[in-house]
């Protein structure tokens, strides 16, 4: 396992390292508490190094911040797709950066720091089981307490009537516009029957078609954080017995007269395993779902495709090369529902992507065998 070494009082220190960023651990570890300055810590972290706190919880996260306003936020590009080239180029940067600011975990997750909350539940939910001491990132760690409070809240799905609650690593319905697509589509005649959900995340999908009276749906996904949320969520939401979860997978076995997918919307190499919500390295679930639409749809079935056109926006992909992929597979448009999204970073000018953005539409494309 990868570990880090530092020196404290005089006496070799190690502990396992771990990065949901896939970062290799810091080949240099330096001792930081109360009394290191922020202009300091980010230069020693712009060269690499790492700063291991061990002083109060609340300034640790104040000198992250003050690292944080330091990082400098590129200009827009001539073009949408530089200005994405360097929204992403900026983003991996500051990770990096920020993530040299790093904390060790107990070997039960507990953090031993001044005034530092109790974080061993969050970390527990993310990571797994405690076995030994784990060196984190502060930022990371801030991560896994924002979702830990998250599950407990809940998002509130107007569709359910309830609400879903995401578990860490799983991408979160706040934007509900893809699930009011899902809420008001048409259903194919046969629908009511057997629907699979491709991709499901946190099952909200697959509640929504179970409440919308599909008599059996089978929900998907590859990703094994993904399946646990979605089991958690449909026991919450009583519907154990209308669906079932299965993977990891794309594809179940067997027909369906209504085959859901919401794939990732931007075709790019996600930086972590938190963005693979996000980004879909080459459109490659794209495609998966399309290839094999036609082979799982019963005769007069749909498949309902939900999707963005901001990579359209931004020039990572054509509405031409989409329509294509849709005719290769051997499929037909028979209707298409169109949405705006409501999310605040649509209206936010200071945003890179901004023109992308506003001008974004969320479509569920209806689709049937050719």
């Amino acid at each position: 396992m990868p570990a880090i070494h530092w020196t404290q009082a005089r006496t070799a220190r190690t502990a396992r390292w771990h990065s949901e960023n896939a970062f290799p651990p810091p080949a240099r570890v330096v001792v930081a508490d109360d009394r290191m300055r922020a202009a300091t810590a980010y230069r020693l972290a712009c060269e690499g190094t790492a700063l291991l706190w061990q002083g109060d919880y609340h300034d640790a996260r104040r000198l992250l911040q003050a690292m944080n306003r330091r990082i400098t936020t590129p200009a827009p590009g001539d073009t949408p797709l530089e200005s994405f080239r360097r929204h992403r180029r900026f983003r991996g940067h500051r990770a990096r950066v920020l993530s040299r600011l790093i904390v060790v975990l107990d070997d039960d997750h507990a953090l031993d720091l001044r005034r530092a909350p109790d974080v061993r539940r969050a970390c527990t939910e993310a990571y797994g089981p405690p076995y030994e001491p784990t060196a984190v990132a502060l930022s990371e760690l801030l991560g896994v307490i924002g979702a830990h409070q998250w599950r407990l809240k809940g998002v509130r799905v107007p569709a359910l009537g309830a609400r879903v609650h995401p578990h860490y690593g799983v991408f979160s319905p706040v934007r509900g516009e893809y699930v009011d697509l899902v809420a008001r589509a048409p259903l194919p005649t046969a629908a009511t029957g057997r629907a699979f959900d491709l991709g499901t995340g946190t099952g909200v999908l697959a509640a929504v078609l179970a409440r919308r009276g599909i008599g059996h749906v089978t929900a998907t996904d590859i990703s094994a954080r993904a399946l646990a949320c979605a089991r958690d969520n449909l026991d919450r939401l009583n519907l154990t017995g209308r669906v079932e979860v299965t993977g990891p997978t794309l594809f179940p076995e067997g027909r369906a007269a209504l085959i859901v997918g919401n794939p990732p919307w931007i075709p790019a190499r996600p930086t972590s395993d938190l963005e693979r919500g996000v980004y879909d390295p080459g459109g490659g679930m794209l495609r998966g779902f399309l290839d094999g639409l036609a082979a799982h749809l019963e005769p007069g079935g749909e498949g309902w495709l939900v999707l963005s056109d901001l990579a359209e926006h931004i020039g990572l992909r054509t509405r031409h090369e989409l329509l294509t992929m849709i005719e290769t597979a051997g499929l037909r448009v028979v209707g298409r529902l169109d949405t705006r999204p409501r999310h605040s970073r649509a209206a936010d000018t200071t945003d890179l992507l901004h023109a992308a953005r506003s001008a974004e539409v969320t479509s569920l494309w209806r689709l049937s065998s050719t």
